[in-house]
């Protein structure tokens, strides 16, 4: 989720974290999404996060993941905002990009994983201690997702 505000004006001290700068605001318009890795602090492994600019001009982060299916990306680089909704291209299940809860599809009612982040300055930065940041984007060796399925009722 965000904290702070998105004008540059005054904002709260950042929660902790690393404070890495993911992106600026300027890389986001309303219903895009923007994909960089993180490291989980405990585990050590990497994951895929997402950022979603929303209507309102905040902005969200989010583990790049499914909750029916964790394999499956939301955002595999074409971006995951369809109709003002997070889609999942294998079942078409849909997220609010403010909540994180699926309003429609198998994992109904489930909620997906948050990554803290706070924009200053027009800087989005990454303020969740559970991570680390890695990088913009993702590991470019990573194959691309495949995890879409034909005869989805949103298209791509």
């Amino acid at each position: 989720m965000v904290d702070g505000d998105t004008d540059g004006g005054d904002a709260a001290e950042p929660a902790p974290g690393d404070g890495a700068q993911i992106a600026s605001v300027t890389d986001l318009q309303a219903g895009d999404s923007f994909r960089f890795t993180v490291r989980d602090r405990d585990s050590g492994d990497e994951q895929e996060a997402i950022l979603v600019a929303l209507s309102d001009g905040s902005i969200t982060g989010w583990l790049n993941y499914c909750m029916h299916w964790t394999d499956v990306t939301l955002d595999s680089g074409s971006g995951a905002v369809r109709d003002g909704e997070l889609v999942c291209r294998k079942h078409a299940a849909t997220f609010d990009p403010t909540s994180g809860v699926c309003t429609h599809g198998p994992c109904e009612g489930a909620t997906l994983t948050a990554v803290d982040v706070t924009v200053q300055d027009g800087t989005v930065s990454l303020t969740d201690p559970d991570y680390e940041f890695v990088m913009q984007g993702v590991d470019p060796g990573d194959p691309a997702d495949l995890s879409t399925s034909p005869g989805s009722r949103i298209g791509f």
